[in-house]
């Protein structure tokens, strides 16, 4: 039970300056309450997707141009799915956050973040907030609507290509607040074309390839549904594709915000900080009122805000064309990082490993990052412009997964792989096959990472011991097709992996269109012969 000599976050708790010098921990340098008041007479800016990415890197950057004069009004927060986290996490602390920047070296940077200037949730089952929510998205001077929402979010098919079945009930409007995710931001901007057509801009800051076009697709797609039914005018249609008054720009984001550590939580603690407790949602949401994470930080984003922006180039984002984001994306998502993530979060699962850092001390791991990050990757990596690829991949391999301070898990990390192998090795693949100078039969490290991920959806590790499996959309028919494979016989593999390994929605191409195929197969039969063999395949491949 914390004392009354601690800070506490609330906006009450503000006020007494002495704990929070005591717990070595900076406060907001403006005046929150008129800031609110601001936010909410003048809403500019909503961000979809309350979680940790949000609350410790884009809040931190509005509280970067508050704190300088840039921007006069907050962000006002919007939950669409995980609605126990404004529960748990918003309103108990007034929507106030503490950010703890954690370096390599041990230190902390812990900042009260309180740029959130209203926080509300688009719930089905709770619609008192969804007239407030509307009144918001009619806002003419409301430019920008930003999301953290991970890419599942954006998926309005499941893996067959059929609709989801909220989706199908939303495109009949059998309720006034749709259920799904994408159905929700159409039906709110259905409300702003009708309350004057305002142009806005929509930004996706989640983390996969194209992410704007994604976005505008489902949403497009959700408005021609009630066009068709009638349930929407036709010029809805027009106006959102319309470049001049809705945009969908393209963007790449990094930083690593983890998942809350209960060390970090300790150290907290013992500073001084009171609000410390661990929450884990009905939806499987990690989350506390504090958000630890790395310090480097990147966010790029395609410049074309037709209703204006804020200027977060004052706070490091970086604005540029849609080219540009591609490239920086490119050299991001498919080769200097989260492919080794990737790659690391497999193989670390299977041999026992519960930290990052832990991993970054293993000669065969960075073996494989190594080789996968600057033989394999950098050959297809063109040069953004912005950031040079062969230092951005150093401060990954050197500085910033080694950080023995930043509590990441592979288990974190392998939640929902098979969303994310089209990108993080596909595009590769596909660039080596169109490739006059490069051969897929020279992937090593790549395949290695499938073959080891089709092992690991087994649900037994390099000892042969069961492990808990991360949370993936389509473990269940995954684990259909390796059913048959039986650790300690390797000739179990025989033909049931063609399914996953042939499936474009999986991994962007089929990988037995060349030598890859066959290739992560007999990996894989090796990785099975008994205890210990993934570990000896991996050194063996890589040394």
């Amino acid at each position: 039970m914390a004392n009354s000599a601690m800070a506490k976050l609330t906006l009450d708790g503000l006020t007494h300056r002495e704990h929070w010098d005591a717990a070595g921990i900076r406060l907001p340098a403006y005046d929150v309450k008129a800031l609110r008041q601001r936010t909410c007479e003048s809403p500019r800016w909503v961000h979809v997707g309350p979680g940790n990415i949000f609350r410790g890197y884009i809040a931190a950057l509005a509280q970067t141009l508050i704190e300088s004069g840039k921007m006069d009004t907050g962000i006002t927060t919007l939950s669409t799915f995980d609605h126990q986290i404004m529960e748990k996490i918003y309103k108990p602390y007034d929507n106030l956050a503490l950010q703890v920047i954690m370096h390599a070296d041990g230190s902390l940077d812990k900042t009260v973040i309180a740029s959130i200037g209203e926080s509300v949730k688009a719930d089905a089952e709770d619609p008192a907030d969804w007239p407030r929510i509307r009144e918001i998205f009619a806002n003419p001077g409301l430019q920008m609507v930003s999301f953290t929402i991970t890419e599942k979010g954006y998926h309005i098919k499941n893996m067959d290509g059929n609709y989801f079945p909220d989706v199908l009930s939303d495109f009949e409007r059998q309720t006034e607040i749709p259920r799904n995710g994408m159905a929700i931001l159409a039906a709110l901007l259905q409300h702003r074309y009708e309350s004057g057509g305002h142009p806005i801009t929509l930004v996706s800051m989640d983390n996969f390839s194209h992410n704007g076009d994604k976005l505008a697709d489902s949403v497009c797609t959700v408005a021609q549904k009630w066009v068709e039914n009638g349930t929407a005018p036709a010029g809805f249609l027009d106006w959102l594709r319309d470049k001049s008054k809705v945009a969908f720009p393209w963007s790449m984001i990094d930083k690593i915000t983890p998942r809350p550590d209960p060390t970090v939580s300790k150290t907290l603690t013992d500073s001084g900080f009171a609000d410390t407790e661990l929450v884990i949602t009905d939806k499987n949401t990690y989350i506390a009122p504090f958000v630890n994470a790395e310090a480097p930080q990147y966010l790029v984003i395609e410049d074309t805000f037709p209703g204006g922006r804020p200027p977060l180039e004052d706070a490091g984002v970086y604005f540029t064309t849609r080219d540009t984001v591609d490239r920086v994306e490119r050299m991001k998502v498919c080769t200097c990082l989260n492919p080794l993530h990737t790659a690391m979060s497999i193989f670390g699962c299977v041999l026992g490993f519960s930290s990052i850092a832990e991993e970054m001390k293993d000669p065969d791991i960075c073996a494989l990052v190594n080789r996968i990050g600057y033989v394999e990757g950098m050959p297809v990596v063109t040069n953004p412009g912005i950031l040079e690829p062969e230092a951005f991949l150093k401060e990954v391999i050197q500085v910033r997964l080694p950080n023995p301070y930043i509590p990441d898990t592979p288990q974190r990390i392998a939640t929902d792989t098979s969303q994310k192998l089209a990108i993080r090795f596909g595009e590769t693949i596909k660039l080596y096959r169109k490739s006059a100078d490069l051969d897929t039969a020279s992937l090593t490290a790549i395949p290695l990472a499938i073959a080891a991920w089709c092992r690991y959806l087994m649900g037994i590790d390099d000892e042969g011991q069961t492990f808990a499996i991360s949370p993936d959309p389509l473990l269940e028919q995954l684990q259909g097709y390796i059913a048959p494979l039986a650790f300690g016989n390797p000739d179990s593999v025989g033909d049931n992996l063609r399914p996953i390994l042939s499936n474009t929605h999986i991994f962007g191409v089929d990988l037995y269109e060349d030598s890859l195929g066959g290739k992560v197969e007999d990996y894989c039969r090796r990785m099975l012969a008994g205890k210990g063999t993934i570990r000896a395949v991996l050194h063996e491949e890589l040394q």
